[in-house]
């Protein structure tokens, strides 16, 4: 019960709101391609569409992190952000014209640029540097059972109603209205002191890798080289696929990950807080190499789960975590520019990397496309142990 009393009503609610967003967002992100291809897209349109959509989301969360900093509110921010995502599913289904699923999926990933680094810096604040795991664990476990639920809701949906998808873009706004409305319990902190507002261009976020705390840069840096080789949970399940996984276990695994991930990341933010963020995420990373190390040689149903468990167990160590450690070693009052900087960063990156491991699938096969990433992280493990310490910046000094 003491631990739950870091909990706040505010880090209740935002993780509600994350958790009816997720489910809407996962609900649809199995059928998605399919939906896609019976209205008409090919495999390289859909590849251009996930392309540019995640481009958008990546550039705008640095740009909303900075004018969330700059102006002082977290709140709007959130609000306007989980409504554009909410719009976005029935907009999907309503017309099939290409142009117009461009925009409704723009307006979708656009409303994640905007809430995140407003987002992440409002839990931030509701928590101390020694309570940081707890709250962004807390926080990823809430976000991810929407993945777990959402999915499951879709199976069932579809079992009933095989290819009526359309249907299931509207079904999907009913938790995405949810999310919305409980955003609007939110509301900003009084500011003890009035913050200057100054004007912000939409790259003006790049100038924070400049003035930002060296220790920032330094895991950044770490953070976005093993991105460039941690590719889509996609090429995971193609794996499996390949493997000879029909396509109910191939959902199944996805789901089974899922609630590894939620179950485990809450108690895992606790210890980190115990143990330093930095070996907890040491620890994902090494979880990390060992599943793209196994999945390279896995061929039965038994050893790809004991992986997808391990891959949960991973993404609980490293999501919320990056983020939490990401909020100490950067001033508070650019909490949101510094993750809305890294996330954007991030999302480039990975975009950069599901396009490398595709090339390297083609070239030369999934298991060389496996063991490359894992060795990758091997390297970056290494670099995290011996030449990044672990410090807090309070006021701008570390500490």
């Amino acid at each position: 019960m003491k631990i739950l009393n870091y909990i706040t009503k505010t880090v209740w609610v935002l993780s509600l709101v994350s958790l009816f967003t997720d489910t809407a967002s996962e609900m649809l992100y199995p059928i998605m391609p399919i939906y896609l291809k019976t209205i008409g897209f090919s495999i390289v349109l859909i590849g251009v569409l996930e392309g540019f959509a995640e481009a958008l989301a990546g550039l705008s969360k640095g740009y909303f992190g900075k004018l969330s900093d700059n102006s002082g509110k977290r709140v709007p921010f959130v609000q306007l952000g989980y409504s554009l995502s909410a719009i976005s599913k029935p907009m999907m289904a309503v017309f099939i014209f290409p142009l117009w699923i461009f925009f409704a999926r723009a307006i979708d990933r656009f409303g994640k640029g905007i809430r995140t680094g407003a987002r992440d810096a409002i839990l931030s604040d509701e928590a101390t540097a020694e309570s940081k795991g707890k709250i962004f664990g807390f926080h990823r476990s809430m976000d991810t059972f929407g993945a777990v639920l959402g999915p499951i809701i879709a199976l069932i949906y579809l079992y009933f109603y095989p290819q009526q998808y359309q249907t299931l873009f509207y079904i999907a706004f009913i938790p995405g209205v949810l999310a919305v409305l409980a955003s609007f319990l939110l509301k900003d902190k009084i500011k003890p002191h009035p913050i200057e507002k100054k004007p912000t261009s939409f790259f003006s976020f790049l100038n924070y890798w400049k003035t930002s705390p060296q220790q920032y840069r330094k895991v950044v840096i770490g953070l976005l080289a093993f991105t460039l080789f941690n590719s889509s949970d996609i090429f995971l399940l193609l794996k499996a696929k390949q493997a000879g996984l029909n396509d109910t276990y191939v959902i199944g695994v996805y789901i089974f990950y899922n609630l590894v991930y939620a179950l485990s990341a809450f108690p895992i933010g606790i210890l980190a807080d115990k143990i330093g963020l930095k070996k907890m995420f040491i620890f994902g990373l090494s979880l990390f190499a060992i599943v793209y190390f196994g999945m390279a040689f896995s061929k039965s149903l038994f050893s790809i789960s004991i992986f997808f468990f391990i891959y949960g167990v991973y993404a609980a160590a490293t999501e919320g975590i990056s983020k939490a450690w990401i909020s100490n070693i950067s001033d508070k009052k650019d909490t949101a520019t510094a993750i809305g900087t890294y996330s954007g960063f991030q999302s480039i990156c990975t975009l950069i990397a599901s396009s490398l491991a595709g090339l390297i699938w083609y070239q030369f096969g999934p298991n060389v496309t496996f063991i490359t990433t894992a060795a990758v992280t091997l390297l970056v493990i290494i670099y995290f142990s011996f030449f990044i310490k672990d410090k807090i910046i309070k006021n701008g000094t570390p500490i």
